[in-house]
């Protein structure tokens, strides 16, 4: 078997093909490695957009397309698990409604059994007053009650009639207290001037 070494030309243009070949390759791995970490969707297209290569490369170089299909399958997994992880935050969170929605139906029932037990009692009560009560005396409490409501109208009416009374008195007082003290001040007056010589 015999190998043919390649023309100069051919074997630079080769190195040159490789170079640029590892410097996408080195573009694409960094480009999943962004899109990661910012959690941003993996897609051909977004690695070819990122990597600035075509898509065609990243079909046909079996590197790259294992590193996009990689990074695929790792953004469906943590999708998956953050679905999963939000339906048991949903389901937790449900359960725990239930939970406090049953504690809180107990303590109605607790509560409605003693506010009916409570009204069972007063109603009684009042069953035992309205049979302590005849017809009659119910009328004649009825009748004093009514004539205590005139006393204490006919009461009120004299108060006022009183008070108005005070007032004049009082105004009358002070009419007076301020004649008296005009009168002494009279008097005081001349007597003042008779000793001042």
């Amino acid at each position: 078997m015999t190998t043919t070494v390649p023309d100069p030309r051919t074997a630079a243009a080769l190195a040159a093909r490789h170079r640029s070949t590892d410097a996408a390759l080195a573009r694409v791995r960094g480009a999943v490695t962004r899109l990661r970490r910012e959690k941003t969707q993996v897609s051909v297209a977004a690695v070819a957009r990122r990597a600035n290569v075509s898509r065609t490369f990243l079909y046909d170089h079996p590197d790259a397309r294992a590193a996009v299909a990689a990074a695929m399958a790792e953004a469906g997994e943590r999708r998956t698990q953050m679905v999963t992880d939000q339906d048991e935050a949903r389901e937790a969170t449900w359960r725990e409604r239930a939970l406090n929605a049953e504690d809180a139906l107990k303590a109605a029932h607790a509560e409605i059994l003693a506010q009916r037990t409570r009204i069972g009692e007063l109603l009684g009560q009042v069953r035992d007053l309205e049979a302590e009560w005849t017809q009659e005396a119910i009328q004649r409490i009825t009748t004093e009650n009514t004539t205590l409501k005139q006393r204490v109208r006919q009461l009120t009416a004299d108060n006022r009639s009183f008070d108005e009374r005070l007032k004049a008195a009082r105004s009358n007082l002070r009419f007076q207290d301020r004649r008296v003290a005009d009168l002494e001040a009279q008097i005081a007056a001349p007597a003042g001037k008779s000793e001042a010589p």
